[in-house]
């Protein structure tokens, strides 16, 4: 499969590539970002689960208000969403080698990546939980459904569509980050379109770049609303 893209890739490119970066370092560096955005994207998406729920319940008129927790998290979450990528890549360096041993390359990346979209994803899910008719909880409810079946089994299939617009939204926003991560040694498209592109004034190889991320940014956009279409 690599080798029939490079080929591919290579036949395409032929009448305009004039560069020293081979099409298959381009290929690579695709794999790469493709990495990032997918590892980045499961972690933080898991975390990001995990905090909407608990800010959907405990919020004041939530199915279990608690305004110690809410109260607590909230303010964490919109801390770190605050936050510029470029600053908070920088500032867990040491978390970063302490769960990867490295600060530099695509695996050392996956870490502030995910703590970059963690937040976000958790927020975009938080806001399609609440856009949920309180009508089908107070139908849960009157049903005998503890709090966590409510959750399960009545909120989040009937949010189901706008979570998969919201994912698809933060899958998009982290191809922009991964691409910032390549100016501190990330690897992925952003470093070749900084390193050739940029610093070697090459720009055969920023065109490919911004068609390719032009490319992965539209086909998870038509993906998610495909998938948001289904039932």
């Amino acid at each position: 499969m690599r080798d029939f893209i490079v080929t591919q890739l290579t036949k395409l490119t032929a009448p305009f590539w004039h560069s020293s970066l081979s099409i298959d370092q381009f290929v690579t560096a695709m794999q790469e970002t493709l990495y990032m955005v997918f590892f980045a994207m499961l972690f933080g998406t898991i975390w990001g689960f995990i905090q909407a729920i608990i800010l959907n319940v405990t919020r004041p008129k939530g199915i279990l208000p608690n305004r110690v927790i809410y109260h607590a998290l909230s303010p964490i979450v919109n801390a770190l969403r605050s936050l510029p990528f470029i600053i908070l890549l920088i500032a867990v360096i040491p978390l970063t080698k302490v769960l990867v041993g490295s600060s530099i390359g695509t695996w050392a990346a996956i870490v502030p990546l995910t703590i970059y979209i963690g937040p976000y994803i958790g927020r975009l899910i938080e806001i399609s939980l609440l856009e949920v008719n309180d009508g089908i909880i107070e139908s849960a409810q009157a049903m005998g459904a503890s709090p966590w079946q409510i959750i399960f089994k009545f909120v989040i299939p009937e949010a189901r569509s706008s979570l998969i617009l919201s994912l698809t939204t933060a899958s998009i926003s982290l191809i922009g980050a991964t691409a910032m991560a390549g100016a501190v040694g990330a690897g992925g498209i952003g470093d070749l379109a900084i390193s050739y592109g940029y610093q070697r004034f090459d720009s055969s190889v920023v065109t490919l770049t911004v068609i390719i991320l032009l490319i992965m940014v539209q086909v998870i956009q038509s993906l998610g609303e495909w998938l948001a279409k289904l039932r």
